[in-house]
């Protein structure tokens, strides 16, 4: 199995927002920080607030933050949403294939595919937090108002 770079992008997001939930954090920092494209970000970003993964505050001081928790937010779920799981054409809705009625390949691979997420439902975003990740990721937030008074 593959997944897509909307879905990579999209996982590396929540780890980043996770790691950095002491302040709203925002896009353009996210593609800086893994070089990523800023406009595909902002596709992987609304789909994710889409999904109930990530909040948006909007205005003046903005940002994303989590939806939940990391130890709420199902790696399993993510996945499913961000993931259109059609692994050859005679599971998706635009099938045309001729051997279809006789053809087992569906079960199998939808076995498969079903194995595969089964396996993702036993992780949550926390489980993929680490010191070595956090220490890449977070970026120290500046108290604002010591160095107003400074």
């Amino acid at each position: 199995m593959h997944l897509t770079q909307h879905t990579d992008y999209g996982l590396r997001v929540l780890i980043y927002t996770a790691i950095n939930d002491d302040a709203l954090v925002n896009i353009s920092t996210i593609a800086e920080t893994y070089g990523i494209s800023k406009s595909h970000l902002m596709k992987v970003v609304t789909a994710l607030v889409k999904g109930g993964f990530l909040d948006s505050v909007r205005g003046k001081g903005g940002g994303l933050k989590l939806a939940a928790t990391p130890d709420k937010i199902n790696i399993g779920a993510v996945v499913r949403h961000l993931e259109p799981m059609q692994v050859v054409e005679c599971m998706g809705e635009h099938n045309e294939c001729l051997i279809t009625p006789s053809c087992r390949l569906a079960g199998v691979l939808g076995g498969a595919v079903k194995a595969f997420f089964n396996y993702l439902d036993g992780f949550t975003l926390e489980d993929m937090l680490n010191k070595r990740t956090y220490d890449l990721l977070y970026v120290p937030k500046i108290d604002i108002m010591a160095v107003e008074e400074a």
